[in-house]
Order: C-alpha cells, then sequence, then structure tokens
C-alpha cells in the first residue's frame, strides 16, 4: 500500500494542489490527513491565498481514499464543509509491512504514546516539522511536517509510505 501523508494545510489551497500534484506522480492508495485541514489557527496569522472553501472542494473530490483524523484547529464547522469524516481524535491503518497510529500529535505524541500494540508508527503533525526517527519504544515516529505553515526552518512538505519506507517530500 502506497500512502500520502498531509498535515497542517490551513486552508491554502495552492500548497495542497502542488502536494496532490506530485502525489499524484508518486501514485498512492491512500489520503492520509493529519488535521488542521481549514482553519488557519489562533496562533498562525492567515496564511497568503487563504480559502478553507475551495480546500474543502479539493479534498472531498478525492473523499474515496481519504483517511483523517481531527487536528487541535479542526471544529465541528468544518466538518460540515467535509464529505469524509475528520471527528476521531486518532485512526489505525493496516498497511502491511507496518501498522500507523495516525493523529494529529496534540493529543498522542512522543511524551504521550498511544496504547501498546496500536502501532509501529506513530504518524502526526502538530509541530509543523518533519521527522522520521525511531523512539527507545520500538515506535517509528513520522511527521511529515506542514504543506503551508512550516515551522523550525523547515520546508514545506508532505510525506510518502511506498510500501517499503517513509519519505520526505519538499514542495
Amino acid at each position: 500500500m502506497r500512502i500520502l501523508f498531509l498535515s497542517d494545510i490551513h486552508g491554502v489551497p495552492s500548497t495542497l494542489e502542488t502536494a496532490l500534484s506530485a502525489g499524484e506522480k508518486l501514485g498512492y492508495d491512500k489520503l492520509v490527513l493529519l488535521g488542521d485541514l481549514l482553519y488557519h489557527g489562533p496562533r498562525n496569522g492567515v496564511p497568503n491565498f487563504y480559502d478553507p472553501v475551495k480546500v474543502a472542494e479539493i479534498l472531498n473530490e478525492r473523499k474515496e481514499k481519504i483517511v483523517a483524523v481531527r487536528g487541535n484547529c479542526d471544529a465541528e464547522v468544518d466538518q460540515m464543509m467535509l464529505d469524509f469524516s475528520i471527528s476521531g481524535p486518532y485512526q489505525v491503518l493496516d498497511a502491511g509491512t507496518e501498522k500507523f497510529f495516525l493523529t494529529h500529535g496534540h493529543l498522542f505524541n512522543e511524551y504521550r504514546l498511544p496504547p501498546p500494540g496500536m502501532g509501529t508508527v506513530l504518524a502526526h503533525g502538530h509541530t509543523h516539522v518533519p521527522e522520521n526517527r525511531m523512539l527507545e519504544c520500538g515506535i517509528r515516529l513520522f511527521n511529515p511536517g506542514s504543506i503551508s505553515l512550516p515551522k523550525g526552518g523547515s520546508a514545506r512538505s508532505f510525506g510518502y509510505f511506498d510500501g517499503r519506507a517513509l519519505h520526505h517530500c519538499t514542495i
């Protein structure tokens, strides 16, 4: 199974379209959305080219491939715009060689791990900083970064699982 990981879109359709175009070239079976899809949040300034309605339209066109979780900036009103669920704080996705515990990162992260056996990879966004490393407990931590509002000196990025390994891709 090939998986495209996007997080922290924060209502910017131009970077979403760029990431999806790159993802199409790679090919993917599932599109994992790790939260903070439409709203920019109170701690972030309004991003350039902010258009959450357009982001919802772009994502809804791909609803059959989407697995999504709720981020700390996602609200009930956001769910009303989307044709797929963002109501859960986490989901588990079995990809054959890996079992992904998908979450945004504000509830579960390296300091508050998911229950034992829930996954071999803890995939989350929230920090807007890409990461791919093994934790001491034996779980891989994977953060695709943010396609719209990167932080910590990182570039706009998304994640990709090719069926064997996890990768970061910049846009």
